[in-house]
């Protein structure tokens, strides 16, 4: 019986049971596992690199952030605001074009009543949307109807805007807003030739800011008076309807509103701080003081009147 080396030595125990030792293989495998072990020992190093890696970039881009980032220019609040010039007549021969595309001049939107005049453009992405809609909640609760004793005129101070642009704005302030007439509404649009000399008589600075493609502008209305000129100013987004319609009858020169309204307005002065009128005591002494000469002046004619009728009498 020949011996077998003890590296190839292979023995069987129990032969009954099938379990075969291999003294060969447990070497073999051994070393398998020693590469295998390197091998993942590598793949999680380059992991946690990756891992490593992507924690760090952003913290790196956030820190580098500020130093790239573009600041608002130093001149923004001489270049868009919104000045008041009272009294001013604003340009009535100034050319524009409707929703529809119809050219109009401004002065074929008077028509002897006040009017809300609104700056802003149709494709805003911010703002003017927000302050037509204060517009359209205002004008509903007025008791007015646009067209009738008013009238609302929307104007673009973008010239590459279109009167597809205004009829879109239109189409949706009309949805959204019913109730508040925006059929009656006039949305124009023009070209800055005819845009500027009318934004310069109002006083309403913009600015066309490259880095968003949008107009940086203030937000508020102007209200007309029937021949043109600047009566009053609404800052802001909101618009209460009680408001617009005490401005409504100042900038009419009593040809809208009742005689409530006119003595609402003896007592009252609009406040640029609050976007209301308020009562004051100055106009509260002077309405007194009207009122007491009224009656005075029917006191003296009652007295000459009865007067006369004694003296007729006596004679």
């Amino acid at each position: 019986m020949t011996r077998q080396p003890r590296d190839h030595l292979s023995a069987v125990i129990p032969a009954k049971a099938g379990i075969h030792v291999d003294f060969v293989r447990p070497k073999m495998e051994s070393g398998l596992r020693r590469n295998d072990d390197r091998k993942n020992m590598c793949f999680v190093t380059c992991v946690a690199a990756v891992l490593m890696a992507a924690l760090l970039t952003p913290k790196l881009a956030f820190a580098a952030a500020p130093a790239t980032r573009v600041r608002a220019p130093p001149d923004l609040h001489q270049r868009v605001g919104f000045d008041q010039e009272l009294g001013t007549q604003v340009p009535l021969d100034t050319v524009f074009h409707d929703a529809s595309g119809k050219a109009i001049h401004l002065r074929g939107l008077l028509h002897g009543k006040p009017v809300l005049l609104v700056p802003g453009y149709f494709t805003c992405k911010t703002l003017c949307s927000v302050v037509r809609t204060g517009v359209a909640k205002g004008v509903r609760g007025t008791g007015f109807t646009p067209g009738k004793q008013f009238d609302v005129v929307l104007v673009s101070i973008d010239p590459n805007e279109t009167p597809a642009d205004a009829r879109h704005a239109q189409h949706m302030d009309a949805a959204n807003h019913p109730g508040a007439g925006v059929a009656h509404w006039h949305y124009l649009t023009g070209t800055r030739t005819s845009i500027a000399p009318l934004m310069h008589s109002i006083g309403f600075r913009y600015m066309f800011d490259a880095r968003s493609d949008q107009f940086d502008h203030a937000t508020g209305i102007v209200v007309l008076t029937p021949d043109g000129k600047v009566s009053q100013y609404l800052f802001g987004v909101k618009f209460p309807a009680e408001t617009l319609r005490l401005a409504l009858v100042n900038a009419s020169h009593g040809s809208v509103g009742n005689i409530i309204d006119r003595l609402v307005l003896l007592c009252c002065q609009y406040d640029t701080s609050t976007g209301r009128y308020t009562l004051t005591i100055h106009r509260i002494m002077q309405g007194l003081g009207i009122s007491f000469a009224v009656l005075l002046a029917g006191f003296v004619v009652f007295l000459r009147r009865s007067e006369t009728r004694r003296t007729e009498e006596r004679s």
